[in-house]
């Protein structure tokens, strides 16, 4: 699942997950297991309530790596591609 992160229309961050999932845009929401809880409870909380799919992984540092950044991401959404 993560392979195709590499490839996929995407956010980094949690503003820009945020505004993607209210808009309706986010297809999938990756979020790292090792991230700040008080960051990504929110995120959890929205895809929730909005249906979005979630996927977590085990590091900040591997969602990064799987989204092509050099840094450590909390979350990563796949958004869905324009019409």
């Amino acid at each position: 699942m993560l392979s195709q992160l590499s490839q996929a229309a995407k956010v980094v961050g949690v503003k820009q997950s945020k505004k993607a999932i209210r808009d309706g845009n986010a297809q999938t929401v990756f979020v790292a297991d090792d991230a700040e809880q008080r960051v990504i409870r929110p995120i959890r909380e929205l895809c929730s309530e909005m249906q979005v799919e979630l996927v977590e992984v085990p590091t900040m540092v591997e969602l990064g790596d799987a989204a092509g950044i050099d840094v450590g991401a909390a979350v990563v959404t796949i958004v869905k591609e324009a019409n």
